[in-house]
């Protein structure tokens, strides 16, 4: 199954573990450890994003650690960007409306 950086965040567990493992590359057991979920959902959790390329699992000894690989997180923050863009414009419009508004009442006569 292909999976995108999208699916990665839609899931809040998901994202909890991009920031744990954002601060440090830790091994299985200790992402693991820092939620209340089975170690076998944490597991499938990071599979996920692994398949979407925002986690890298290295062997280090005998130990399997996480690695964030974080800029996969552009794809997101390019979209997110055009609605920004969109919503800013609406919103510049309506302060515009706002303003002319207030300008044509304190124009009105009492």
């Amino acid at each position: 199954m292909r999976r995108d950086v999208f699916q990665a965040i839609a899931d809040p567990t998901r994202r909890e573990i991009i920031g744990v493992v954002a601060k440090q590359s830790l091994n299985l057991n200790s992402v693991a450890e820092t939620f209340d979920i089975s170690r076998q959902a944490v597991s499938k959790h990071i599979k996920i994003l692994t398949e979407c390329g925002l986690i890298v699992i290295q062997k280090q000894g005998r130990e399997n650690y996480c690695i964030a690989k974080l800029e996969k997180l552009s794809e997101v923050a390019n979209w997110v960007e055009q609605y920004k863009q969109v919503w800013e414009h609406k919103f510049d419009a309506l302060d515009n409306l706002l303003f002319r508004l207030q300008q044509n009442k304190d124009n009105q006569p009492d």
